[in-house]
């Protein structure tokens, strides 16, 4: 039973010897199957026992993502994408090595990023040095040049261009010291985005009294720091007079330009540049060793970062766990919460971790009565995970409170396939959804960090089963891509004279009616599904309409009724015989009596009338309308319908006070005689035992009765269970706290009232809602179909429709791929999302909140599985 109902849990109280709860948590975590409680809630988290090894674990995980984070920078390094199976228990003398071992490989990488950084920047200077050098050389030369040829116009000229220009004799990198004619040379390098800005402020800050040369450095040069590329281009400035050459300098050293020594010699700057030029030589060889071992040394690291991070995530969980202990000199002790069934497991786990840890003392395991209601457990697989994380999305179910989840496998896709019935759009659904089941393995191994693709992989079971049951309802709805399929050949004929009447028709806007008595076949109907000769009826849309909204109608009540039957399960498993009397009773009378009768209504007229005396079948409408107007029906559908349904009207009106008066009084009548049996704990509890909307919340006397130990009254003493020593038997299914143990609490008979109320309006109302609700299913399904015909008469049939075979083999390419583009966007993730949403919404609303409270809490264990997969949750 545990597939319909959680898990039974006990509060177990844990006993540990200290040389050995390291290696007992390790060993709990391993199996994932314990949640633990904390012990300590008023101490503060940097108080605790264990704060320093936590601390000393975060540390560990700064290294490994200082070191990650260098390996990643290098693009032909890989990390190992999966993360090792690591079944053994780290020991806690681990901790100290890894530490170490981390804490060596950073300092040797902080090492060799700083001197790597170094000689970057010196083989970046060089570099810049080296093109200053060059640059300015043509510079120098592009002078002389200009020097000579006005020379040799005018005299005037000559002189003024040999005081300007003759800088050879000028200083380097300053004011020439001597004659006035002498000029002083800036040479350096800036930016290339900000040379337009730097030539402006120069040429105002000196009033146009300087003469500035550039060109760009056509290789991308690299940022030692972050390693991004850097366009930069080398300038030359010419100055007159020591001040101007300050501002000069100022201006440079605020754009953050890096100025060069500029020899005053032609022969000066050749052998600098060639002294550069080996030096950049040296460098290279120098810096391509660095890298070297720097790449050794990240290969080497990278190989083993998933391995050290599952290390240091598994020490820091056992250590972050044993904080929640309770902590002495020689033991330490924690209350837990345990799954009964897994007694066996956690005494074999403790045992392990006793053994690893050479300690001669068991650790002790004994059950602790409680009041508290449980954590809810349901197990779960990679094919059931889907589903059930659609109802806990709803609200986790209430503790041993009937779990949806195996009903909702079938339901959902059934509901969804009905309002997406396409045997086209469900087969590549279906398909889509089969890759990813195939390709699971490799796609978990990769682990996607998009949240999106991942989603619809989380759920590739359920998108599966939603194709295959849309392929279903496609074949009864007899639609492939808004096409019907003629397998069986189609039950209506056209009769010969009709036939020859046809023929004489000259074009094809006249319409003829079939009447099924000459057109009709052997009287049988399609063997499966509609008949395809609906496809081209222009009543088609009146007929899908009528059938499509009468099933919704049917398989909604259908639905509710189901999830009224589900809550009689509640209530008999919770030994609640006054929830069946009082609600259980009335809910069937009043949805199964009214809306059940509908149904009846449907299907009977469905059998009782064909084309023979369908003229004469009345309508259920307004036969449905005229049963609460106590009108006799103008036609009958059966002999006694009036009597039959002044009957059913006067059961449901009857269920209504039933409903509302019959709980509160025998509750009132209990409370004044006490010997009867009833006590109560607290009224906010109340509708745990009193009312529809809470049935989910256990009592205690019920989870004492579940257990078998009997009385109202009734607490668990320490005596009652035992304590178990984990090298002893398992326990027996343990129970949990006892009784109220409040009987003087008030009795509020008002607020009682207006709790059954509530329930009471809110069921009455919801079935009417609810019935009208599931006509979406109708809706929906209508609207699927009209919008694939929609895309098939607008776009695909213009490309079949040439009936010459070279325009039409150009044109239906594009047309299918425009039309194959629109059924993806529109039809299967828009309109699939849509139907996806409405699905659920019918289970949220119409179907679980008949016998659905979701009011419980998860339970949450502590698992290494869990923290290594979701390093962030931790």
């Amino acid at each position: 039973m545990a597939l319909f109902r959680c898990e039974e849990m006990a509060l177990y109280q844990l006993f540990l010897q200290s040389e050995a709860a390291y290696n007992c948590v390790g060993e709990m975590g391993e199996i994932g199957l314990v949640q633990f409680r904390d012990m300590n809630p008023d101490v503060n988290a940097f108080q605790r026992k264990f704060v320093n090894e936590v601390r000393r674990c975060e540390e560990m995980e700064r290294k490994l993502r200082f070191i990650e984070k260098e390996v990643k920078k290098e693009a032909h390094i890989n990390i190992p994408n999966n993360v090792p199976d690591l079944k053994q228990v780290p020991a806690a003398r681990e901790m100290n090595e890894l530490d170490n071992q981390l804490e060596k490989l950073e300092n040797e990488l902080r090492e060799l990023l700083s001197n790597q950084e170094q000689l970057q920047k010196n083989f970046l200077e060089l570099t810049e040095l080296k093109q200053v050098l060059l640059r300015t050389s043509i510079f120098f030369q592009e002078a002389d040049s200009t020097r000579f040829a006005a020379a040799a116009r005018d005299d005037r000229e000559h002189e003024e261009g040999e005081a300007l220009l003759d800088v050879e004799g000028g200083a380097s990198g300053g004011v020439a010291g001597g004659g006035t004619n002498k000029l002083g040379v800036v040479a350096g390098v800036i930016k290339r985005e900000l040379l337009g800005a730097f030539e402006r402020v120069l040429w105002r800050v000196c009033r146009g009294n300087v003469f500035l040369k550039h060109a760009d450095i056509e290789e991308p040069l690299t940022d030692p720091t972050t390693g991004d590329s850097l366009l930069k281009c080398v300038f030359i400035v010419f100055f007159q007079g020591e001040q101007l050459g300050n501002r000069v300098k100022k201006i440079c050293e605020g754009f953050r330009a890096t100025l060069y020594p500029c020899p005053e010699q032609t022969a000066e700057r050749r052998e600098m540049l060639k002294g550069v030029e080996a030096r950049i030589a040296d460098l290279q060889v120098v810096l391509d060793q660095t890298l070297s071992h720097r790449t050794r040394v990240l290969e080497s690291a990278a190989a083993n970062l998933p391995l050290w991070f599952v290390k240091v995530r598994k020490i820091k969980s056992i250590y972050h766990t044993l904080n929640l202990f309770q902590v002495s000199q020689k033991y330490l002790q924690v209350q837990c919460w345990i799954p009964i069934t897994d007694i066996p497991k956690i005494q074999a786990a403790l045992d392990k971790g006793t053994s690893d840890a050479g300690s001669s003392v068991p650790s002790v395991l004994s059950q602790v009565p409680t009041k508290e209601q449980p954590p809810t457990f349901n197990r779960t697989n990679k094919f059931t995970e889907g589903f059930q994380t659609i109802i806990d999305a709803y609200g986790v179910s209430s503790y041993r409170e009937m779990n949806p989840m195996p009903f909702t496998v079938i339901t959902f896709p059934f509901l969804f396939a009905v309002m997406f019935g396409d045997c086209g759009h469900g087969l590549i659904m279906a398909l889509f959804a089969g890759l990813l089941i195939w390709k699971e393995k490799d796609i978990i191994a990769a682990k996607s960090k998009n949240e999106i693709f991942m989603m619809f992989f989380g759920g590739r079971y359920l998108i599966f089963l939603m194709g295959v049951f849309s392929i279903y309802t496609g074949i009864l709805y007899n639609d492939l891509f808004s096409k019907s399929m003629n397998i069986f050949g189609s039950q209506w004929a056209i009769p010969q004279d009709v036939a020859k009447t046809l023929a004489g028709y000259s074009d094809n806007t006249d319409t003829v009616e079939l009447d099924p008595k000459d057109s009709f076949k052997d009287k049988a109907p399609y063997p499966f599904g509609l008949d395809p000769i609906w496809q081209v009826a222009d009543n088609k849309l009146d007929f899908l309409n009528s059938f499509k909204m009468k099933l919704s109608v049917i398989l909604g009540v259908m639905h509710m009724l189901f999830g009224v039957v589900l809550s009689l399960l509640n209530h008999t498993y919770f030994r609640k015989p006054l929830n069946v009397i009082a609600e259980f009773i009335p809910q069937v009378l009043f949805l199964g009596g009214l809306f059940g009768y509908l149904v009846f209504m449907i299907i009977y007229k469905w059998f009782a009338f064909d084309y023979t005396n369908s003229a004469s079948a009345p309508q259920l409408l307004i036969t449905f309308t005229d049963m609460f107007m106590l009108s006799a029906p103008d036609d009958e559908l059966y002999s006694g319908q009036y009597t039959v349904q002044v009957i059913i009207l006067l059961v449901g009106v009857a269920c209504v006070p039933w409903m509302l008066f019959v709980k509160p009084t025998v509750l009132y009548m209990r409370h004044r005689n006490p010997a009867a049996g009833l006590t109560f704990k607290n009224l906010n509890n109340l509708a745990g035992d009193d009312g529809e909307g809470t049935e989910g919340l256990i009592s205690n006397d019920e989870l004492d009765r579940e257990n078998g130990i009997g009385g109202d009254d009734h607490v668990i003493s320490p005596d009652t269970h035992g304590a178990h020593s984990s090298n002893g038997n398992a326990p027996g299914a343990g129970g949990h706290g006892g009784g109220h143990g409040d009987d003087d609490e008030e009795f509020d008979f008002g607020q009682i009232m207006i709790l059954q109320a509530i329930h009471t309006i809110e069921f009455c109302l919801g079935c009417i809602s609810h019935t009208a609700s599931y006509l979406r299913l109708w809706a929906l399904s209508l609207a699927h179909a009209e919008l694939s015909e929609v895309l098939w008469s607008m776009v695909m049939s213009i490309g079949l429709s040439y009936d010459s075979v070279f325009p039409g083999i150009l044109i239906l390419p594009p047309i299918f791929a425009a039309w194959a583009v629109l059924t993806l966007a529109i039809l299967l993730l828009m309109e699939g999302l849509s139907a996806f949403l409405h699905a659920l919404r019918l289970h949220w609303v119409e179907f679980q909140s008949k016998f659905y409270h979701g009011e419980g809490h998860l339970f949450t264990p502590f698992s290494f599985k869990h923290i290594v997969e979701n390093p962030l949750e931790d």
